[in-house]
């Protein structure tokens, strides 16, 4: 992919491709790690490059979900509520019996599920506001797909923004070279692949909690 989305002929064009542009960040800023790094917190938070690409994918499939079922809500999920937190809290941590490649591949099944579902429904269609989620607006009734399509953006792009702080506090590695690396563009001057570095290993064990 390049490092720019591509110019659109329409609305939902541009949707998507903003979108798959932030999908594919996380392949970018996972690239070359090993299961040890990509579990690590190596910043002041406690999120890490494998919880957030979990991550990734599971507010995907909330959203797209809500997207392929509008006009009406998703199925109701009607575990007890401490089963439907504890699932939530664990999207956010990459557990000793996951690895990276799997998150991936589950990553990029719920990446092709999103755009294959809002690139068939309606934008117009609207989307209910579950007004028992106490931070969702009660003002209001419903989005719509279009600001699905939107909120997904915002959402991916700020993760990876996070994942972005938390690789190069892994071993120094920044995006640009990264995609190079996982795209294979050509070497220039001015960019080049990222290249794994002894010393990666001894300034992950120096920085993890």
């Amino acid at each position: 992919m390049p490092g720019m989305p591509a110019p659109a002929e329409d609305e939902r064009q541009t949707l998507l491709g903003f979108l798959a542009f932030q999908q594919n960040a996380f392949f970018a800023v996972a690239y070359g790690l090993t299961d040890e790094q990509a579990r690590s917190t190596p910043s002041v938070s406690t999120l890490s490059i494998g919880g957030l690409v979990k991550h990734a994918a599971g507010v995907q499939k909330g959203w797209t979900s809500r997207a392929a079922h509008a006009p009406e809500f998703p199925p109701k999920d009607d575990r007890p509520m401490d089963e439907i937190m504890a699932e939530y809290a664990d999207q956010y941590v990459m557990r000793s019996d996951e690895t990276l490649d799997g998150l991936l591949d589950e990553l990029r099944r719920q990446n092709a599920e999103t755009l294959r579902v809002l690139g068939s429904v309606p934008l117009d269609t609207p989307v209910p506001v579950p007004h028992e989620v106490p931070w969702f607006p009660q003002d209001i009734d419903h989005w719509d797909v279009r600001w699905v399509a939107m909120h997904l953006i915002e959402e991916l792009s700020r993760h990876a923004g996070h994942a972005d702080i938390i690789r190069e506090s892994v071993d120094g590695a920044t995006m640009y070279e990264l995609m190079a690396a996982a795209e294979e563009w050509p070497e220039t001057d001015f960019i080049k692949r990222w290249r794994p570095s002894a010393q990666a290993g001894s300034d992950l064990n120096h920085a993890s909690r």
